[in-house]
């Protein structure tokens, strides 16, 4: 490998280490509402212990899917820094 194409592959890794996590993107309340979904709890229960209605943890869910560019709740969860998911 050449010094220049070294250079590219160093240059890479630092700017994937230096990149916010897609998930900084997401509010306090969401992170609540995607470490409960990891920890197998249902939409309603979700509702019941953060104490909002259930169309509101959709909303919510609606709204992790998007900022994480995601389309289920496995791929969600999998997204979840290790941080939260302890």
């Amino acid at each position: 490998m050449s010094g220049h194409i070294a250079r590219k592959v160093v240059q890479s890794f630092q700017a994937r280490a230096s990149a916010p996590a897609e998930t900084d993107t997401l509010t306090a309340r969401e992170l609540q509402v995607l470490q409960k979904l990891s920890e197998g709890h249902a939409y309603k229960q979700i509702a019941s212990d953060l104490g909002i209605s259930l169309s509101t943890v959709r909303t919510y869910i609606n709204r992790i899917y998007e900022k994480l560019h995601v389309h289920s709740q496995a791929a969600a969860v999998m997204k979840l820094p290790r941080k939260y998911a302890d």
